[in-house]
Order: C-alpha cells, then structure tokens, then sequence
C-alpha cells in the first residue's frame, strides 16, 4: 500500500519533495507530476519530510533541477528514488567563492 506521496512541481524537475514521514529504503511513493500524472517510486534510502528523491538517475556533475530551476550540481551519481540534499549536491545559489574577477556572481 502507498501511502508517501511526492510532487514535481515542474516538468524540468529531475527532483520530487516528498510529503510523508518516516519514509524508509524500500517504501514505494507515488509521485505526481505537473499534468496530474502519477508515478511509483521505491525509495533507496531514509528521507524526512519535505525532502527530495531523484526521479531519474542524475550524473555526476549534472544539474539538479526543482521548480523549473537549478538548484545544485550532483556531487556523485543519484539514482532514482534516492534521497537528494547536501550529502550529494553541492548549492551553486549564493557562491561567493565562485565570483570571478569578472563579476561572475552565481
């Protein structure tokens, strides 16, 4: 039984937040995208509420995308159904180490 539901707010999205707590390796979610479209995911690790799972795997270096925007890069593979957060993606929001000389200012 499915009870964990999740939501991508955006069809970029690579993420979905999960609504439900408690939510272990091996839960099944159901994950429903921007057209009302539902999807079930099994879950590979611990995740607290209103944190993200990938829903497709996502590269090493790849950008992480929630509401239609990047929000980070993976810092190593994320499969689907992973928990995604600071343990493996890395803010590009607000990087004043990465300004240039330039004015880069991501």
């Amino acid at each position: 039984m499915i009870e964990v539901k999740g939501l991508q707010n955006h069809e970029a999205d690579n993420v979905a937040t999960l609504f439900g707590a408690g939510v272990k390796p091996g839960d099944d979610v159901e994950v429903s995208d921007p057209t009302g479209d539902k999807t079930v995911y099994r879950v590979l690790n611990q995740v607290p509420f209103g944190h993200k799972i990938a829903i497709t795997k996502i590269a090493e270096g790849e950008q992480v995308t929630k509401y239609g925007e990047e929000i980070g890069v993976a810092t190593c593979e994320i499969a689907a159904g992973e928990h995604v957060h600071v343990h493996n993606v890395d803010s590009i929001r607000g990087r004043g180490d990465w300004a240039d000389n330039e004015g880069d200012k991501r």
